[in-house]
């Protein structure tokens, strides 16, 4: 409570306080001690919830009960996201404050049991947690997941309604207070069924708005995510490990175990999402999933459509549409019955407008349903005529079902389209009411006053309501007369006949106008005569005569036009007599009675024309006119009568008068609406709405004003049209993407048939329905032409039925253009890899089978060798199959050995062109052909031809110097010709080369050529030129020939057996140099080929030399012993040893060449490349060398990775695991020769090894990859490459690239697996074109720019499984200077225009500046990242005093006084590069200077003087004088000046006072010509001397020429406006403005006089009137809730009691003429019926209807 210290005076104070604040107590205070409750305090907080506190205080000296303050929420809107934690941003204050003497960054703890509201923060990077403050600020949350705040330090409940203290909660759909039925329950169970060709699968979709979502994975298998946002766009989260984390700011709680996985999600999800599972394991999974499932489509309940009829009784139905919550939108109704929750409301029906049609206009509009589609409808015929006028009778019509189209046409419908509504009865009782009855009144006294006279009764016919009508029958009816006897004695003869009761009586008493009975034909009807006039003499009586009809429905009466009634309408006035007026009584004679109501013409005097008010003004406002009204009164009463009473020549001219003259007020003015958009469906019509002013109602001049001066609500600018069914048609989708992204596709598109309805919403229907032809769905998209490529056909069969075969198939160059057509040109694309044409193929072993099942295809026996000829030999034979290098002038005998086939049939082709017997070539029937000492011609491919089969053999000649001869060129260009037909003689090369490079990478694959035959060539001639390679030389061989051809066979048998004749190798070992060569780098391939070929050498020798020892002792028995061995001996011992010293020690690393004694050159370390599958020396160990991809089985014991380097100096071994070393340990050994063994490897031991050799003068790396599986290896790099200079750099996927724009940046992404695994490369998750792959894995990103920026994704795949890695790229923008900075605008508007700024500049800039003031620097500079800046002065960190501003890229110097002459630079730096800008600043002084002279302030006269014009000055330049207002100013002497006589002129005085106010007056003033001297004295001149100077000046003028106005008011008019109050009326008279001749003119004329009043209060008698009601008829039920009654309310005058015009008593209320009644549920102990027509509910068969089983209980029950 809040304490006070009062004085005397506050006792006083006190006094007030409580008398002036006792009234503002509530009840509940009244008897306390407490004042009224203060006002509210502003909110704690802006959003998010806060909370606002109310005070009062005790007037007491005691202590009063109860509390002082009170609380409640505020500002309960959610914050932006950008608004942050509230208790963070109070943890975040204590930021600049010490604590324990030093700065922390404070971090909100949260969710604390003990302690919810104190402010506990923990230090970022500690676990230093410390509390800030006892008490959070009010409104702070006390935990994370509630709603609940701390006020005052105290945990305070907060319902879901935002309000303290209560306990409200959201139900399971997330509504507040809900009762659960706005969502279902979901729970379900999946299980995983695991499949060879399928990899994951889809668990359950839970949609938008789902909530306590809960998952339950338990097996081996993995769960992940996909959403779809509202907007289409889509992504994937993987689940990769357990934690709390935001998925399309959704709050997803995930737990992965070893054997399960939970997945929990509050919701409300703000995107679809999708659970799919990743199969990971042999064993079934299980998913247990349950969530709440908003109903997203509801039915919505529409608004009563129009009334069917404007008054007199009607009815308005319901509809229901089906609403879709997520988009806001109405949609179809299927939607809605997707969802077994939903029920269809049914239509609602109720009366409506069941007030009687007023008399005014009497039509009874009846409207459609619906104003733009109507709905089917029942119409009836009427009824017919009722068989009983009375006491009961029955009237029939017909009913039937239509339909109104827009045009208002009706064509009549099937029924159960109307049945929405309960049908309409077709008979009905009629006339129920009793019949009237004669109803005779008391008798009159005796017509005479003594004997025998006359008495008169009045006998009316009065119908079931008590009212004089019509209808009885005549001969019931009683007499009206009857004699009388008065017991008193006459004195007069007596007469022969009673004596007969005159005129009046008789009028009065005979019945010869019976009143009419309402019915339901238009009829008319009086009502009741008035009063007589008068009260003695002849008077008048008048009547209402209505046209009226009875409604049916309400049983009330409507007031109809009179045109709408038929035939003759009563008189509605008539002559009345009321007795002498002297008291007597007076007898008249006949002729006097025929005088007295036979003629009228007295009438004319007791009627006449008066002006009675006037009409409405025809304008409301701007000038308009009132006709006054002539109406025929009665004299006597005043009363208005019928105008036919008065002579119409005595009728008053026409009277009119101005009025509403005050100006218009602006307005809107409307255009005409546009013609609609659309011709169905739902169009929309415009039109032109503005804001307009009436300046003139004469000259109709507007002017146009803003919206907003136009106070009244705007029109509406737009309107639904054309609201009906459109007739079905087609609705053509989005084309869809391109079948090709180049070249000619095609794209394709739906066209669905649809109709749009008059709600906005679409309908598909059928394709049937729609008539018109269906729009095209397929065109040609229109591309680029397609880069290049190669197009393969489909793989052959394999070559061989059983065992290792190959495949093959064909390469076509293939440019698709943009107009479909394709350009063929090998030329176009890069060179193919051969091993991409040809693949080996296995197939089950071969088998011997007794009986073969099926004859087998021929076979031919080749021998797939390669033969080089040492010496010279007369013949050589030689099996297909194989290459030969032969020495000319050799004959050849090619043999082709088949098996089931006729060697008679075997045919020969040389270089694809059938060979022919001739005197140099012969062909043999036994498949052998002879060539006769060769020549260059005989060059080239020999083929044989089996059959089906075919095989191969290459002859080339060894030329001079051992090198390959060339055949001639037209030779070469039939071989290039006939390359294609090649690819049969290469099929078994490219088998062993495939074979061979299987473990290898994609990489090494591709470096095989095409065509071997080039290697061969080349492997041989370097064979042929090594040292010691067995031969002799050519041309010795050439000039010994003619002596060789004596020689004795002895002598060739002699030397056959010194020196082979020809080397044999197989080709497999030539495809191995081949592809192990094609992996080295350049620069060491002439030495690798060296080693190679000095190994093969030999190879091919020690076979020989084996084969040729076998010989020896084979033949050694008949040959000389030393004629062998010499020759053996001789040759053989040189060339081997020459051969074991090349092997051994050509590359040992010495610089010594063994065999030549040299120096060796030093050389960079370089790492040989073998390339040979894994050896698996046994089922547990493998072995291989640098360049392969180990398979990691289950039984795997051991790997041993080889790794040889040569170099100068020897290089050193180290050997790295995925970039970093390798660790030895007992399993990770080092062997001696640098191989790296893997003993029991395991699944951490997956990666790429790489072999790394160094020395002094460089280093050399390659890697192997190690797989388990053969699941895909990426070999990934960690780190991050900066590029700021070079124009191309090359990564390793995984790495962070960050590099300057226009490089051409290329990421390697090394991949391993077995299967060969496909790459495919993505950014930002979206899939790039093959247009930007490269060859071997890699990316090229070329010409990098801000665009290209993004996470680029490499995944591997093959059918073992999948892996990914990303590398970031980043592109630097080094620093730039800008032209301008827009911060420092900003800036400079808040420090005031004292402030000098600058901008830095890579040149440098100048400022000048006075000491002491403050001053800005810019430095606008940008790039990318955006650039740190480092302010200097001088080179030097700045020590002066300042600020920096604009992060950094404003200098503000608050003092320049600090700095001397100086320079400022700013330097701009960030990862791509620095810019450095400056600013030189010059302090000079800023100075008053008064060194000019202002104008002269006369030009003659005595009092010219000027005065010196003050500036201020810095550097000699004016600037504004605000920079010197700290200056003094200098003292300023005036200079006189211009000091002469002035000029002869003239002068004049004041005008004098206008001699009229108004009508027109004069003004006078004098005029005289003087000369002012240079004394000051003023000499008179003569007005001669003056007019030389300039013309004289008028001295006389007219004023107040206006007219002379005056209000003019009319005398008042009659008592008859509207009334506003009991007798009490309005009158008006004309008050307008006229001038005193009588003039009228404009009322502004008129505006500065006091206007008289135009209107004033009145009393008449007309206004003495009060609504009459009459009795509530009996209700139309019982109970239920379908009761109502009516009754009669009319407006009558007070006196007379007579109906009147309804508006006389508008003044008040007017009482309800209807209402509902006896709605009471409808006991079930009595079910019976509350109406009367329940038999035709019953046959109609509507008892199924709500409101008809209620009100027909016993019908329908019976039923």
């Amino acid at each position: 409570m809040e304490g006070c210290c009062w004085t005397t005076a506050g006792t006083l104070l006190l006094a007030s306080l409580v008398l002036s604040s006792r009234t503002a107590r509530s009840e509940e205070d009244r008897d306390s001690l407490w004042d009224a409750w203060g006002s509210w305090s502003e909110c704690s907080r802006t959003c998010g919830g806060g909370a606002s506190y109310s005070l009062r205080r005790c007037l007491s000296s005691k202590t009063c009960e109860g509390r002082n303050i009170r609380y409640r929420t505020c500002s309960n809107v959610d914050c932006p996201p950008e608004a942050g934690d509230f208790r963070a941003q109070q943890c975040s204050a204590h930021n600049d404050v010490k604590y324990q003497g030093q700065f922390y960054e404070w971090l909100p703890v949260s969710d604390d049991l003990d302690n919810p509201c104190s402010l506990k923060c923990q230090a970022k990077g500690t676990a230093l947690v410390v509390e800030l403050a006892p008490k959070v600020l009010d409104g702070t949350r006390c935990y994370t997941e509630s709603l609940d705040m701390c006020i005052s330090g105290l945990c305070q409940i907060v319902g879901c309604d935002r309000q303290l203290g209560s306990a409200v909660k959201e139900d399971n759909c997330g509504v507040c207070n809900g009762d659960g039925t706005t969502c279902r329950l979901v729970r379900g169970q999946y299980k995983s069924q695991l499949s060879a060709n399928k990899l994951d699968d889809t668990v359950v979709a839970i949609p938008y708005g789902s909530r306590q979502i809960r998952l339950m994975l338990k097996g081996p298998d993995h769960l992940y995510l996909e959403t779809k946002t509202l907007q289409g766009v889509k992504s994937e989260n993987s689940l990769s490990s357990t934690g709390s984390f935001l998925v399309e700011n959704s709050s997803i709680n995930f737990q992965k175990l070893p054997d399960k996985e939970t997945l929990r999600i509050p919701g409300p999800l703000t995107a679809d999402f999708t659970i799919k599972i990743r199969y990971a394991g042999a064993a079934d999974s299980s998913v247990q999933f349950i969530f709440y499932q908003p109903i997203v489509h509801r039915w919505r309940e529409t608004d009563f459509f129009p009334c069917s009829a404007s008054c007199g009784g009607g009815y308005q139905l319901t509809s229901a549409e089906c609403f879709d919550l997520r988009s806001s939108r109405v949609v179809a109704d299927q939607y809605c019955h997707y969802y077994p929750e939903n029920i269809k409301p049914k239509p609602k029906l109720q009366e409506c407008n069941l007030d009687p049609c007023p008399a005014s206009d009497g039509y009874k509009q009846i409207m459609p349903y619906d104003l733009y589609h109507p709905l089917p409808r029942w119409e009836s015929t009427p009824w017919t005529a009722c068989s009983s006028s009375c006491g009961g009778g029955i009237q029939s019509r017909s009913v039937s079902c239509v339909e109104e189209d827009m045009q208002g046409h009706i064509s009549p419908v099937e029924e159960w389209k109307c049945m929405y509504t309960p049908k309409m009865p077709v008979v009905q009782p009629c006339n129920i009411f009793d019949c009237p009855k004669w109803l005779a009144q008391e008798w009159s006294p005796c017509t005479v006053t003594c004997g025998q006279g006359l008495r008169y009764r009045v006998v009316l016919c009065i119908d079931h309501r008590g009212m004089h009508t019509g209808g009885c029958t005549p001969k019931t009816k009683p007499h009206i007369k009857e004699e009388c006897i008065v017991p008193t004695p006459c004195y007069k003869p007596k007469e022969k006949l009673p004596v007969e009761a005159k005129l009046p009586w008789y009028k009065q008493a005979q019945e010869l106008e019976e009143g009419a009975v309402v019915s339901e034909e238009p009829s008319f009807i009086p009502e009741a005569w008035s009063t007589c006039s008068v009260t003695c003499g002849v008077g008048s009586q008048v009547r209402l005569v209505k046209c009226q009809v009875l409604l049916s429905f309400s049983q009330s009466v409507a007031d109809l036009p009179i045109d709408e009634c038929e035939g003759p309408k009563p008189v509605s006035q008539r002559a009345c007599y009321s007795g002498p007026c002297n008291g007597e009584a007076t007898e008249y004679a006949p002729e006097e009675s025929e005088l007295l109501y036979g003629s009228f013409q007295e009438f004319d005097e007791l009627y006449d024309w008066e002006y009675e008010g006037f009409t409405e003004c025809s304008e409301s406002c701007g000038g308009g006119v009132q006709e006054a009204v002539v109406t025929c009164l009665n004299k006597q009463t005043r009363e208005t009568v019928d105008e036919t009473l008065c002579v119409t020549s005595r009728r008053p001219p026409q009277l009119l008068k101005a009025c509403s003259l005050d100006p218009c007020p602006p307005r809107w003015e409307i255009g005409k609406w546009s013609t609609c958009s659309l011709t169905c469906g739902v169009g929309l019509q415009t039109r032109d709405v503005f804001c307009s002013h009436l300046l003139s109602r004469e000259t109709n001049e507007t002017i146009i004003l803003a919206d907003e001066l136009c106070y009244t609500p705007k029109p509406s600018l737009v309107q639904a049209c054309n609201r009906f069914d459109c007739p079905p048609s087609w609705y053509p989708t989005e084309w869809q993407e391109c079948s090709q992204t180049c070249g000619s596709g095609v794209q394709k598109r739906d066209t669905l048939c649809k109709q749009h309805l008059a709600d906005g919403s679409l309908l598909e229907l059928p394709e049937t329905f729609c008539s018109t032809p269906r729009p095209v769905a397929q065109q040609v998209c229109e591309n680029e032409d397609c880069p290049s490529e190669w197009l393969l056909s489909d793989w052959t069969q394999c070559s061989v039925s059983c065992g290792e075969g190959t495949q093959s198939r064909n390469a076509i160059c293939r440019k698709m253009l943009k107009t479909g057509h394709f350009v063929i040109n090998s030329s176009l694309c890069p060179p193919l890899p051969f091993s991409s044409l040809t693949r080996p193929c296995a197939l089950g072993t071969c088998t011997r089978h007794n009986r073969p099942v099926h004859k087998q295809s021929p076979h031919i026996m080749a021998i797939k060798k390669v033969y080089i000829q040492t010496r010279k030999q007369k013949k050589l034979h030689f099996v297909v199959g194989g290459y030969a290098y032969l020495l000319p002038k050799t004959s050849v005998n090619l043999r082709c050995p088949t098996r089931r086939f006729r060697k008679s049939m075997i045919t020969w082709e040389k270089d694809d062109k059938r060979l022919i017997s001739s005197a140099h070539i012969t062909i043999t029937p036994y498949g052998l052909i002879k060539i006769n000492r060769l020549k260059p011609s005989d060059t080239g491919t020999y083929t044989c031809t089996a059959g089906s089969v075919q095989e191969h053999f290459v002859i080339k000649l060894i030329g001079s110097s051992k090198i390959i001869a060339r055949e001639p060129a037209s030779i070469r260009e039939e071989e290039t010709m006939r390359k294609p037909s090649l690819n049969e003689a290469l099929r078994a090369e490219e088998k062993h080369v495939n074979r061979i490079l299987f473990n290898g990478s994609k990489a090494e694959k591709r470096g095989h050529l095409v065509d071997p035959s080039g290697w061969y060539d080349y492997i041989v001639s370097r064979l042929m030129q090594y040292r010691g390679w067995p031969g002799e030389n050519l041309e010795s061989w050439e000039a010994q020939e003619s002596t060789e051809r004596n020689a004795s066979s002895e002598e060739d048998q002699s030397r056959e057996y010194s020196l082979p004749f020809t080397m044999i190798t197989e080709q497999k070992r030539l495809d191995d140099i081949i592809s192990n060569l094609s992996q080295q780098p350049e620069e060491l391939k002439d030495v690798y080929t060296e080693q190679l070929v000095v190994q093969l050498a030999h190879e091919v020798f020690k076979s020989h030399l084996e084969h040729q020892e076998s010989v020896i002792r084979a033949s050694r028995k008949g040959l000389d012993s030393t004629s062998v061995e010499h020759p053996v001996h001789r040759h053989v011992s040189g060339f081997t040893g020459s051969l074991r010293t090349s092997s051994a020690e050509a590359f040992l690393p010495t610089s010594v060449d063994p065999v030549n004694g040299l120096r060796r050159p030093h050389q960079k370390p370089a790492i040989l490349r073998k390339i040979s599958a894994a050896q698996q020396l046994s089922a547990s160990e493998v072995v291989t060398h640098l360049g392969q991809t180990v398979v990691l089985a289950s039984g795997t014991l051991s790997v041993l990775l080889h790794c040889e380097a040569v170099g100068n100096p020897k290089p050193t071994i180290s050997w790295a695991k995925n970039g970093e070393e390798v660790k030895y340990n007992d399993r990770m050994l080092l062997q001696p020769d640098d191989s790296l063994q893997i003993l029991s490897p395991v699944e951490a031991d997956v990666g790429f090894y790489a072999c790394n050799a160094s020395n002094a003068l460089g280093s050399d790396s390659v890697s192997i990859a190690v797989t388990l599986a053969g699941k895909p290896l990426i070999k990934a790099s960690r780190a991050t490459v900066i590029n700021t200079e070079s124009s191309a750099v090359t990564v390793d996927i995984g790495s962070t690239v960050k590099t300057i724009q226009r490089a051409n940046v290329t990421i390697s992404c090394q991949v391993a697996g077995v299967p060969e695994a496909e790459v495919t490369w993505f950014k930002n998750k979206v899939k790039l074109s093959f247009a930007h792959h490269l060859h071997d894995g890699l990316l090229l990103i070329p010409n990098v720019s801000l665009s290209d920026q993004g996470l680029y994704s490499c995944k591997a795949a093959n059918l073992r499984g999948e892996v990914t890695e990303s590398s970031q790229l980043l592109v630097l923008e080094p620093p730039r200077p800008l032209p301008y900075l827009k911060d420092l605008t900003a800036v400079l508007s808040s420090a005031g225009t004292s402030t000098r700024s600058v901008l830095t500049s890579s040149s440098g800039t100048n400022m000048t500046i006075s000491p002491g003031s403050s001053a800005l620097i810019g430095c606008a500079v940008d790039g990318h990242p955006t650039p740190n800046i480092t302010w200097l002065y001088s080179g030097k960190p700045l020590s002066l005093r300042h600020r920096l501003l604009a992060a950094g890229r404003i200098l503000q110097i608050l003092n320049v006084s600090d700095a001397p002459d100086g320079e400022f630079s700013c330097l701009a730096q960030n990862e791509a590069g620095l810019l450095t800008q400056k600013t030189s600043l010059a302090i000079q002084e800023y100075q008053w200077s008064a060194d000019k002279l202002m104008a002269c302030s006369a030009s003659c006269g005595p009092k010219g003087v000027q005065l010196p014009q003050l500036r201020c000055l810095l550097d000699g330049v004016e600037v504004n004088i605000s920079y010197c207002k700290e200056k003094p100013k200098p003292a300023l002497q005036p200079i006189a000046c211009n000091r002469r006589d002035c000029p002869s002129r003239w002068m004049v005085t004041s005008w004098s006072p206008c001699t009229r106010s108004c009508g027109g007056g004069i003004q006078i003033r004098r005029v005289t010509c003087q000369r002012l001297t240079v004394k000051g004295n003023s000499v008179p001149m003569s007005n001669e001397a003056c007019a030389q100077v300039s013309k004289r000046p008028v001295d006389t003028q007219n004023c107040n020429r206006q007219p002379c106005v005056e209000w003019v008011a009319s005398s008042w008019g009659q008592c008859n406006g509207p009334c506003i109050a009991p007798r009490l009326a309005v009158q008006h008279r004309q008050v307008f403005c006229q001038t005193k001749d009588g003039t009228s003119v404009s009322s502004d004329q008129c505006s500065s006089l006091s206007r008289p009043l135009s209107t004033q209060n009145c009393w008449t008698d007309l206004c003495g009137v009060h609504w009459r009601v009459s009795l509530w008829t009996v209700c139309t039920a019982t109970c239920g809730n379908y009761g109502f009654q009516s009754r009669r309310v009319d407006c009558v005058h007070i006196r007379t009691n007579k109906p009147v015009m309804e508006h006389h008593c508008s003044w008040r209320p007017r009482p309800a003429n209807w209402q509902r009644c006896n709605i009471m549920p409808c006991e079930n102990v009595e079910c019976r019926d509350t109406t009367r027509y329940c038999e035709k509910v019953k046959q109609l068969k509507l008892c199924q209807l709500t409101q008809f089983k209620s009100r027909c209980c016993g019908t329908c029950g019976k039923a």
